[in-house]
C-alpha cells in the first residue's frame, strides 16, 4: 500500500448506536485527498453478534476494487456487537484498522456482567488482541491492525486525519450514520 498516494482510498464504517433495537452503520470511501466518492449503510442489532456480517455486507455491496484498506471506529459497537476484523480482511483481503480514542481496561469484566455466561461473545472480544497507543497532532488514538503493519496503520490513520484525532472518513461516516439512524427512526435529522 502506497500510503502518500492521492487516490489511495479507504472505507470508514461508523455507527449511530442510542440505545433501540438497531443501531446504524454508515461506509464512506474517501480517498488520501479527502475526496468523498462513496456511501453505504447497514444495520445491525443492538446486543446482537451480527456486526461482522454487516460489514462484510457493506463491502460487498459496493462492490468496488479500489479501497485499500478498511478503518472501523470501533471493533464493539451496538452494546457488545463485536466485529471479526480478522474475518473481514481475510474474506475482503482488505487490511482492516480498528481506531479507538480512549485508553481503558478493556471490556471483559462489562461482557461478563452484561452477559453471564457467554463465551462466544467473550471469546470474540479476546480475539480482538491487545491494542497500541499512536501519537497524532490531535492526540494519542489506539489501534488495532489485521493485514497491516502496526507503524503502517499509524501512518493510514494519521494521512487520513486533517484535525484532531479522528480520521475524515470515521468522522464523516458517524456524521452519516447519525443522520441516517434519526431517519430510521421517523425524525428528521436536524443541520449543523
Amino acid at each position: 500500500m502506497h500510503i502518500p498516494k492521492k487516490g489511495l482510498r479507504v472505507l470508514g464504517i461508523a455507527e449511530s448506536y442510542s440505545g433501540r433495537s438497531q443501531s446504524t452503520l454508515a461506509g464512506i470511501v474517501m480517498r488520501r485527498d479527502l475526496v468523498i466518492d462513496g456511501t453505504v449503510f447497514s444495520r445491525v442489532t443492538v446486543g446482537g453478534m451480527d456486526a461482522t456480517e454487516a460489514v462484510l455486507s457493506m463491502v460487498r455491496s459496493l462492490g468496488r476494487r479500489d479501497i485499500g484498506a478498511i478503518l472501523l471506529s470501533g471493533c464493539v459497537i451496538a452494546f457488545f456487537n463485536i466485529i471479526d476484523p480478522e474475518k473481514v480482511c481475510t474474506e475482503t483481503g482488505l487490511p482492516v484498522v480498528c481506531v479507538t480514542y480512549e485508553n481503558s481496561e478493556g471490556l471483559e469484566g462489562d461482557i461478563r456482567h452484561h452477559f453471564p455466561g457467554d463465551e462466544t461473545r467473550l471469546a470474540a472480544y479476546l480475539r480482538l488482541g491487545e491494542r497500541t497507543a499512536f501519537e497524532l497532532p490531535g492526540g494519542t488514538v489506539f489501534l488495532r491492525s489485521w493485514g497491516i503493519e502496526t507503524g503502517d496503520a499509524g501512518r493510514l490513520v494519521a494521512a487520513f486525519t486533517s484535525e484532531g484525532k479522528i480520521p475524515e472518513p470515521l468522522r464523516v461516516a458517524r456524521i452519516c450514520a447519525r443522520a441516517a439512524h434519526t431517519c430510521f427512526a421517523g425524525k428528521q435529522p436536524s443541520l449543523p
